[in-house]
């Protein structure tokens, strides 16, 4: 087989969910957006709802609609974009609940969709989505009249602990809700992990549940395991893959990866990151290309079949860090090319 294989541990993801909704009494949701953070959101969905997970959170309407047809009726599926033109039809036959961002998405659903349940989010500080104070001061009373069943809001710095913004936020949210008889919901992964105060009805953990931080004690939940397609001795001064960008200081042994930045294996990363082969790391040397990577296996005892780039040795937060950006672009960037297997869940 010539593609790579991302495994998805399905029971560690569950059991990641399960840990973050035993840190308080709030009711755990489930953040699914973006194809399950790209690991499927059908198959995330599914396994989650087995384990009790009863309000689910996506991006877009049409992504609610997918998870619907996969999860059956039951389950709260709320839409964080709101109601958008054209929603209508998809929001009332699929039961799928927006989360209202502004007046003007307030009035195109009570008037395209009078009596369809719907949320609301306020804007704390983050200046992105939501309704900001002076527009929640004008809306609410009518706002309230409706029934909503949720009111969110958004934490901006939840994975810096001790970042001013995250109280100025919690005391925001509280003053917005204040009297309020509706659930209430502020925390994403980092904000479970501040404290119980920033918990209130329910919680939405996303990045923690797919291992990756600022939950430090989430169990992995992807590993990939890619094919060497050939091996080749270098001599020093030899250079490999684009540009000459790296060169032989050694007699090496360089093995030609399946996967490339057309997988979403950043380019970036080139020079700068590795692969495992067993126990021995084994360095990405010269650019990484649309389909191939060269790595140096010139301290492997044999020529490695396969060899890992995410796995135990090296997580998702690991990689990230050495192409400068976060756990969720790498998880998000994971191709479709990718053979894909799921174990439990």
């Amino acid at each position: 087989m010539s593609t790579a294989t991302l495994t998805i541990d399905l029971g560690a993801l569950t059991a990641n969910w399960t840990a973050l909704g035993s840190m308080g009494r709030a009711e755990p949701g489930a953040v699914v957006k973006a194809n399950g953070y790209g690991l499927g959101a059908a198959r995330v969905g599914r396994a989650l709802a087995k384990a009790g997970a009863r309000t689910f959170f996506v991006a877009v309407a049409e992504e609610g609609a997918a998870l619907r047809q996969a999860l059956g009726p039951g389950p709260v599926i709320y839409i964080l974009s709101g109601h958008m033109a054209g929603d209508a039809n998809m929001l009332g036959d699929m039961d799928l609940t927006p989360i209202l961002n502004s007046l003007d998405q307030m009035i195109r659903h009570l008037e395209s969709l009078p009596g369809h349940p719907f949320g609301l989010q306020l804007d704390t500080g983050m200046n992105r989505l939501g309704m900001e104070p002076s527009e929640w001061a004008a809306v609410r009373d009518i706002a309230l009249a409706q029934d909503p069943q949720l009111i969110i809001s958004h934490l901006a710095c939840a994975d810096e602990p001790d970042a001013a913004m995250n109280t100025d936020q919690l005391a925001t949210f509280r003053q917005m809700t204040s009297g309020l008889d509706c659930p209430l919901s502020l925390a994403n992964t980092g904000g479970i992990l501040l404290n119980q105060a920033y918990h209130f009805d329910v919680t939405r953990p996303g990045i923690g549940m797919y291992g990756g931080m600022p939950f430090d004690r989430a169990r992995p939940v992807v590993s990939l395991d890619v094919p060497v397609i050939q091996c080749r001795d270098v001599a020093p001064g030899d250079a490999v893959g684009y540009g000459r960008a790296w060169v032989a200081r050694r007699p090496s042994r360089i093995a030609t990866l399946s996967t490339g930045y057309a997988d979403g294996i950043l380019r970036c990363l080139g020079d700068r990151a590795a692969v495992w082969a067993d126990d021995v790391r084994c360095p990405i040397v010269g650019r990484i290309s649309m389909d191939l990577i060269g790595v140096d296996v010139t301290d492997t005892p044999s020529d490695p079949r396969s060899v890992a780039l995410l796995g135990p040795q090296q997580g998702i937060d690991t990689l990230a860090d050495a192409a400068g950006t976060i756990g969720y672009e790498i998880l998000t960037s994971m191709s479709e090319r990718y053979t894909r297997r799921y174990l439990g869940g």
